[in-house]
Order: structure tokens, then C-alpha cells, then sequence
């Protein structure tokens, strides 16, 4: 990932973060009248914690983000 892929990279993990937050206080008051919205805010939450990890993150773990080239087979490690 070139230099100005990974910086848009973050630019977009960002708005995810900041999209993502509001849903996620909105799930935490919903959860307390319906506990199964828990499941939905865990995975709202876990959503947002990988965003901030890329964003936070220097270059080794951006490759992890990359879209696989076409024609390319990525192995499971």
C-alpha cells in the first residue's frame, strides 16, 4: 500500500470512528430496555476498535487492510 493509499486509509477509518461512535452510545441506552442489543453493540464496538488500530497503527499492519489483487489467492495463515 503506497504512501497515499495508507494516509486515505486512516482518513476513512476516522469518519468510520466518528459514524460508528454515535450508533454505538445510541445501542448502550437501547441496551438497557433490550439486552439483546448487546450482540449489536459488541459488534458495532469491535468495528470501531479495528478502525482505531489502523489508524493508530504504523505501516506493519497496514498490508493486513489491502484489498487482494485481482487474480491473486490469498492464503489463511
Amino acid at each position: 500500500m503506497s504512501q497515499t493509499s495508507a494516509e486515505r486509509a486512516r482518513i476513512v477509518a476516522r469518519n468510520l470512528v466518528e459514524l460508528l461512535t454515535s450508533y454505538e452510545e445510541e445501542l448502550m441506552a437501547l441496551e438497557l430496555d433490550a439486552p439483546a442489543m448487546g450482540q449489536l453493540r459488541r459488534a458495532v464496538g469491535i468495528a470501531i476498535a479495528e478502525a482505531c488500530y489502523l489508524i493508530t497503527d504504523t505501516s506493519a499492519g497496514i498490508g493486513e487492510w489491502a484489498p487482494d489483487r485481482p487474480g491473486s489467492a490469498r492464503r489463511a495463515g
